[in-house]
């Protein structure tokens, strides 16, 4: 199944689009805060810059992260796992800005997820090229809170599979502003990002932003 899209919020696209039980799009729910939200990121990466982190398998990612909030997440040759002190620095991730939480924490109820207090952000930088494989965010203590997923700068195709790696996934195009939240039955369902095609964003350049947000512990 794939959700064809329009380039641009408005005009008779959808505000809102359910993927399942547990899962939503809420189309250009960001954009109103979005020049808060970059003054914020500029913060972040100053104090924790963006890296491409190793897996456990010895790859390059080839997403650039970093994080905030009480809890960063973090790859290398030991495992995944969240911790509290960014290892590049060598000091506490930074704290995560008001307008990021105020954003997760209204997106989350919009969903259908009322009361969540995320204590982790991951930031992820897309360049040409980049992607994410199919993967379930289960390195979280407790299943119970949703994902927050948050789209700036250059548009992508999610990837939003089921329980199974094998499972077809969806195929939704995310733009500038959009956000995803998956929990309940929906929390462990596999997902990705296809390669970022090349282009220029007013805001961000060659560049896409992805903000998710998790109750790591």
């Amino acid at each position: 199944m794939t959700l064809d899209l329009f380039d641009s919020v408005g005009g008779t696209e959808p505000r809102e689009e359910d993927l399942g039980p547990g899962a939503r799009v809420l189309r250009g729910f960001a954009l109103p805060h979005d020049a808060a939200l970059l003054s914020a990121l500029q913060g972040i990466t100053d104090a924790s810059p963006f890296r491409h982190m190793e897996t456990p398998g010895g790859f390059r990612m080839s997403v650039a992260m970093t994080s905030c909030g009480a809890w960063g997440w973090v790859t290398d040759r030991t495992g995944y796992r969240y911790a509290e002190v960014d290892p590049v620095p060598e000091r506490p991730w930074p704290t995560m800005p008001m307008a990021f939480l105020q954003l997760a924490q209204s997106a989350a109820a919009r969903a259908g997820f009322a009361d969540f207090v995320p204590d982790s952000c991951l930031v992820n930088r897309y360049d040409t090229g980049a992607k994410m494989s199919l993967h379930q965010d289960k390195d979280e203590r407790d299943f119970s809170a949703p994902i927050v997923s948050v789209s700036l700068g250059l548009p992508a195709v999610f990837l939003f599979g089921g329980e199974g790696r094998a499972d077809k996934p969806l195929r939704v195009r995310l733009i500038h502003g959009d956000v995803v939240v998956w929990g309940g039955p929906a929390r462990l369902r596999y997902h990705g990002v296809m390669p970022l095609k090349p282009g220029h964003h007013p805001q961000l350049g060659a560049h896409r932003i992805n903000l998710t947000f998790r109750k790591a512990r």
